[in-house]
């Protein structure tokens, strides 16, 4: 018998944008553990539980290790790769042709973030057929960070660092679990932990008290939908007070007057009615966060309260109270985020002003939606699919992504799913939309491919509190192969076979956040339609201009923290920029929340509680809820209540339930939660199957996107809909057979 060979290889984790820093342990050329690399110098040694669960997505006996295509009959066959990107590049000509090249359309999501390579490309292809209908979830999932961004400027000194701040502010985030925004996603918990053990004085803002809220010295506990209103209230502090940094105030920002005028009706009594907590909450969360003896932190916003129909201003108060407290990078401090394999540039202690955040670019025919700071809106793309007429979408490819199972408003979703003359999805399984495709691209996954940090540090540009603490790179070659037998490919390589089969060349992009305001312009790369490419040397190529050569990121294979000297620069003489707190759209929000009637809409005697979103610590939206290692028994997403709620109803935690909107219903299983706020029941996103697969959801979870309208409730500039705090009615359902 042959000696099984074994080892252990640093490499970096895609799942999320964290990419942590793990170590994978290969036996006889098979991944057989994944577990976080102790000598990792930005992680050491942390990894979630979906990290070290991938080599079972690696070998799911689910996983498509062909591609797929739909049969007459509705069923799936193989199809080798090369000939299904034959068939959809004949596809996509004739549609073209026909219906010009609006009619294809692109959705890109999360997953995307384990391919480097793919938006590049995939925008490559979109550019290079003349279609500007290129999606994202940015308009679904936190839009208001993109659109208040560029209502407020953008501050070229950069954001603080968490574990050097002596205060902060987190409003309905919990990066805990979700390892997103505010608290490093290095570690948050033990970040937390370490933060509360020096004194930081955290407050949390959330209807639950989630596990970041249990480290807060403040956590402030209110209905849903009142984040802006609690804002507001600090902001009237903090100004009434005098306890924000005058001198930065003066030389930097422009809308004082008009903001303090605005939140002048928001006093502490005021918004504690409307959230129905204590006023002196609000007083003590503004003395925590601005006193003038220590150093203050940043205010971050999440999902939540992005869903609520208010992120726009919501995350607009937060980075006013960011800029009254002059919570910035300053001249003569260390950059608290330095690119490594990004450009390098010369930080500024200036603003560099606002920009514009709509009324440009692409168009929408539906809702007088068009595109934003957050680009074009995912909302109105199921009505583009399916209202007739010149400039209707045709075709639909998603990469990394499940609209079936991410989309608001579900069943519309799925009726322009099957209205599509083609539909492709890129996807490892048959996911809800895949189920609905045309054809089934199977890619390589994680540890088959390259890995690069570039992602995660770029992600710095979505908002504050992003991307990693330092100057820190790691870059992976492919560590094992697909298994054996399987065709799958990299997802650049579909596009480069379009482009090849339609006689396309393709040029690749490589932003570099707000370019705009930095010296380094976007790195165009011309890719020939007959190129003969390599995965690592694209890299490379979109690489070129990196602070820190790829290569030389390369020889670190478990990460490194470069020694960069990136000093945050005075300000230049002849700077004339302001960030803007006074921003009129703004201001009229905030008029309109006053006007607004919270109170009588929070005792509405026809629906009794308030839906709100919650992350879960395995699962990556709709990526690995049906892998028993991450679900552990439990495929479905409960309905968490408080227990005297619960017993208010006459139920018990374990029974089947309904929750209705004055949309639609959905089934599901009780869950107590003592960490809830009463009046408000939680729910995880992204479960259940397709609309006729209700009675499945002890097996799969039910969809909250089903009691979503796109068109009842929307912002007018994202078209996000109300996708949290929505008024709901729960009642005993029967248990299905």
């Amino acid at each position: 018998m042959l000696e099984s060979k074994t080892r252990k290889v640093p490499t970096l984790c895609r799942i999320c944008l964290a990419h942590c820093g793990v170590l994978a342990t290969i036996t006889d050329g098979k991944l057989t553990k994944v577990e976080g690399d102790p000598d990792n110098p930005m992680f050491k040694g942390y990894c979630c539980p979906k990290g070290r669960a991938i080599p079972d997505m690696q070998y799911d006996p689910k996983r498509l290790l062909a591609s797929q295509k739909r049969q007459d009959d509705g069923s799936f066959a193989p199809i080798p790769s090369g000939q299904a990107i034959d068939e959809i590049a004949v596809r996509l000509s004739r549609l073209i042709a026909e219906h010009g090249p609006r009619s294809v359309a692109m959705y890109q999501g999360t997953s995307s973030t384990a391919q480097a390579l793919a938006t590049p490309f995939a925008l490559g292809f979109l550019e290079a057929i003349g279609s500007p209908m290129f999606f994202t979830p940015a308009t679904i999932d936190q839009p208001g960070k993109l659109i208040a961004l560029a209502l407020h400027g953008y501050w070229m000194g950069g954001d603080l660092d968490f574990e050097k701040s002596d205060s902060w502010i987190l409003v309905g985030t919990n990066p805990v679990i979700s390892k997103a925004v505010g608290v490093p996603s290095v570690n948050p918990g033990l970040i937390l932990k370490r933060a509360q053990q020096r004194g930081m004085k955290l407050v949390v803002i959330d209807p639950r008290e989630s596990e970041t809220a249990k480290r807060a010295a403040l956590h402030i506990q209110p209905r849903p939908g009142e984040d802006a209103s609690i804002l507001a209230a600090i902001l009237n502090v903090i100004i009434s007070e005098g306890l924000y940094d005058k001198d930065f105030v003066a030389e930097n920002v422009a809308g004082f007057n008009a903001l303090a005028a605005a939140v002048a009706p928001f006093t502490p009594e005021y918004a504690a009615k409307r959230a129905g907590v204590p006023a002196q909450q609000m007083i003590e969360a503004a003395h925590l966060y601005a006193r003038a003896d220590h150093k203050t932190g940043m205010v971050n916003a999440g999902t939540g309260p992005n869903f609520t129909l208010r992120g726009n201003i919501i995350e607009y108060l937060a980075l006013c109270i960011t800029t009254v407290c002059g919570a910035w990078g300053r001249a003569g401090q260390p950059v608290n985020r330095p690119n490594v394999l990004l450009p390098a540039f010369t930080p500024k202690a200036q603003p560099a002003g606002p920009f514009p955040a709509w009324g440009f670019g692409e168009k929408m025919r539906v809702r007088d939606l068009g595109m934003s700071a957050a680009g074009l809106p995912v909302t109105a793309l199921p009505e583009e699919i399916l209202m007739e007429g010149e400039g209707q979408v045709k075709a639909l490819i998603c990469m990394g992504s499940n609209p079936m199972a991410a989309w608001p408003d579900q069943r519309m979703t799925q009726r322009a799913m099957e209205a599509l003359d083609l539909l492709v999805c890129i996807d490892v399984q048959f996911s809800q939309t895949a189920r609905l495709a045309d054809y089934v691209i199977a890619p390589k996954v994680h540890l088959e491919t390259p890995g690069t940090s570039y992602t995660c540090e770029n992600i710095k540009y979505y908002t504050i509190g992003f991307g990693f603490p330092g100057a820190y790179g790691q870059y992976s070659p492919p560590l094992v192969q697909p298994p054996e037998g399987a065709d799958v490919i990299e997802e650049w390589e579909f596009y480069h076979g379009l482009a090849k089969r339609m006689d396309l060349d393709l040029h690749l992009t490589a932003y570099y956040g707000f370019s705009t305001f930095e010296e380094s312009p976007p790195l165009r790369v011309r890719i020939g339609r007959d190129d003969t490419l390599d995965t690592q040397e694209l890299h490379m190529k979109l690489c070129s201009k990196a602070r820190i050569p790829i290569e030389e990121v390369a020889k670190y294979p478990h990460g490194h923290i470069f020694d960069v000297e990136a000093i945050v620069e005075p300000r230049d003489p002849d700077c004339t920029n302001r960030l803007d707190i006074g921003n009129p759209y703004m201001m009229d929000q905030l008029a309109g929340i006053l006007k607004g009637d919270s109170p009588t809409r929070q005792s509405d005697s026809e629906f009794r509680f308030r839906l709100v979103c919650r992350r879960h610590n395995n699962f990556m939206n709709s990526s690995g809820t049906q892998l028993p290692r991450l679900n552990r028994g439990r495929p479905f997403n409960p309905t968490y209540m408080h227990p005297d709620d619960i017993a208010a109803l006459g139920l018990a935690s374990g029974d089947s339930i309904a929750v209705s909107s004055r949309h639609d219903a959905i089934p599901s299983i009780l869950q107590e939660d003592v960490s809830l706020r009463r009046g408000v029941i939680a729910m995880h996103h992204a479960f259940g199957g397709l609309v006729d697969d209700d009675d499945k959801y002890p097996s799969q979870g039910s969809n909250i996107a089903r009691l979503i309208c796109n068109e009842a409730e929307y912002d007018p500039i994202t078209g996000i809909p109300r996708m949290s705090d929505i008024p709901v009615n729960v009642t005993r359902a029967p248990v299905p057979a």
